[in-house]
């Protein structure tokens, strides 16, 4: 199931990183190898009153003058309006309400999105009246609030989860399986949509950013049912390579979200990038199955050793995730697109496989006699049992008399054992480590 997306927009300085961060909490789980997730965090899993949904911060605008602050807050209220399901949008009771921010309402008024219209910076009794100036901006109730002082945030979480879509839970409970194509602007995956299509159902043309909105196409094969969910490019194109970079990392976040598998698509004419491990990075860190299609392969000129060379870079920029599937395909020439199905199916199916306990436990045996695990200071890790847990992603309970001595390499260990025994390709694995007292 899919969860709410919900954008912060608004004009610089009026806290909207603090109450990302806020919100966030400290509960950031920041993945040790996942290139790129801690410094430009933008996106972070935030739970209210039971409800989970995934928050963006959809970025900061460099103060500069008066209408490029203008043009870029439009910009940023179009990517809240194209990609979220509730926009919290933050004005600043010390700065009063400006002509930017009755410029910004007019345009999420518009979108006929929920909105939630937060006044930072009320830390103090003497401005609960300037509150009221922002009922000017004809967006229902301003809810006074403090993100460096953590007031009102209660208030305005009951907001947000408010304009959730009622239908979220039983829309996505269907058992056809949803591919989310996401990539760096420019590498084809519109083209790939539209041949696997075999019609010109996403409009394609050469200039970065000329997509419009994430487009859902259905497909049938053998029977089987596929919706791809195609996040190409932008609205307009943007000047800046770092706008048109946060852009394609909000809707990879949004499209990952809905989907069960990802294939992260890399231009193989240009090679793979950090871009790329970001991207690719969204999908690990969402547990979602993953493919890593390099397109334009007929573009590449080619010796025996070039589809090894080539592997070998991929897997190093990737190295957080070995266990993706990857593809060399051409959109343009149709190349091996049609094993891409084949694909897509064992990795659907290596999402959702289970392991019988007594199984996993012959192999854990034999795993820990094979190698002894770790110890200190005359204390030795013992591992009593495992069970598996859910599916999609498989994950897994270890119970262990200590915690502290479950070292990760130890877990990578177990996990490439499973991964030899199962295969698993394609999908990630999930460990949780439990402490038991023995005896028990």
């Amino acid at each position: 199931m899919s969860k709410p997306i919900v954008a912060i927009v608004g004009r610089p300085n009026v806290g909207k990183s603090t109450l990302f961060n806020r919100l966030a909490g400290e509960k950031i789980s920041i993945v040790k190898e996942t290139p790129g997730v801690t410094r430009d965090r933008i996106y972070a899993d935030v739970e209210w009153l039971g409800r989970n949904f995934t928050m963006i911060d959809t970025g900061g605008i460099e103060p500069d003058s008066g209408d490029v602050i203008l043009s870029q807050m439009r910009e940023q209220a179009q990517i809240a309006i194209d990609t979220a399901d509730v926009i919290v949008f933050l004005v600043d009771v010390r700065q009063g309400l400006v002509d930017a921010d009755a410029k910004v309402a007019d345009m999420l008024r518009r979108s006929k999105k929920p909105v939630a219209l937060a006044v930072n910076k009320v830390d103090n009794q003497k401005f609960d009246v300037d509150v009221y100036e922002f009922y000017n901006l004809g967006m229902g109730d301003p809810i006074p609030i403090s993100a460096a002082g953590k007031l009102g945030l209660g208030e305005l979480l009951d907001k947000v989860i408010e304009g959730f879509p009622e239908d979220a839970k039983e829309s996505e409970e269907s058992d056809i399986p949803r591919i989310a194509i996401i990539g760096k602007p420019n590498v084809g995956k519109s083209s790939i949509v539209n041949k696997i299509l075999g019609e010109d159902r996403v409009i394609v043309s050469d200039i970065a950013g000329t997509t419009r909105d994430a487009i859902d196409a259905a497909v049938k094969r053998n029977g089987q049912e596929y919706i791809f969910i195609d996040t190409a490019g932008l609205r307009r194109k943007s000047k800046v390579k770092e706008d048109l970079e946060r852009y394609s990392v909000i809707r990879a976040v949004t499209a990952v979200e809905r989907a069960d598998v990802a294939m992260i698509v890399i231009d193989a004419s240009e090679g793979v990038t950090e871009q790329d491990a970001k991207i690719a990075g969204i999908a690990h860190e969402k547990g979602k199955g993953v493919i890593v299609a390099v397109n334009k392969w007929d573009l590449v000129e080619k010796n025996e050793k070039t589809i090894y060379r080539y592997t070998d870079r991929v897997r190093e920029v990737l190295s957080f995730m070995p266990y993706a599937k990857l593809l060399f395909i051409s959109a343009k020439t149709g190349q091996r697109l049609p094993r891409l199905f084949d694909t897509i199916d064992a990795v659907i199916q290596n999402h959702a496989m289970r392991i019988q306990t007594g199984v996993l436990n012959e192999i854990l045996t034999e795993a820990v006699a094979l190698q002894q695990p770790p110890s200190d200071k005359g204390k030795r890790l013992k591992i009593f049992y495992m069970t598996q847990v859910s599916v999609k992603p498989p994950t897994f309970v270890l119970f262990v008399n200590s915690k502290k001595l479950m070292h990760f390499s130890y877990t990578r260990y177990l996990e490439n054992r499973i991964r030899d025994a199962f295969g698993f390709e394609g999908t990630p694995l999930r460990f949780i480590i439990r402490e038991r007292k023995e005896g028990k």
